[in-house]
């Protein structure tokens, strides 16, 4: 729905704007990055579960699931990967419940409020970590 909910919150650009914008920076950066989306609380914990083995790092926006999900917070943990979460809109800036992150213990860090250059960012602090 990025691009139509909310675009005073979330901007007018899709999520294929997004991953467009994410993939360039990584050509830039010579790193190779994969994308999933869904809607499904098991599917993100599948794919979570997965990365184990198969990838170096996770960049996640858990979207609600930031506020409700233990279980997508147990898996981060669980497959022990340096971990970036990521908001679009500063949470912190919003309603109450959305500055509670079940998410964010277990990620080494958090960015929040910078629109698609939250992605940036991210990407970023995971190269730091990773050097």
């Amino acid at each position: 729905m990025l691009g139509v909910r909310e675009p005073e919150i979330y901007g007018s650009q899709s999520l294929q704007d997004l991953n467009e914008y994410i993939r360039n920076f990584s050509v830039l950066k010579n790193i190779d990055v994969d994308f999933f989306q869904s809607n499904h609380e098991g599917n993100i914990i599948d794919v979570i579960q997965e990365s184990m083995g198969k990838y170096e790092a996770i960049i996640i926006n858990p979207a609600a699931y930031t506020h409700t999900s233990i279980a997508i917070a147990d898996a981060i943990r669980a497959v022990g990967l340096p971990t970036v979460e990521v908001h679009l809109s500063d949470v912190n800036s919003r309603e109450e419940y959305r500055k509670t992150s079940y998410i964010s213990e277990h990620c080494v860090a958090t960015v929040s409020g910078k629109g698609f250059n939250s992605y940036i960012d991210a990407i970023e602090i995971i190269l730091s970590k990773l050097k």
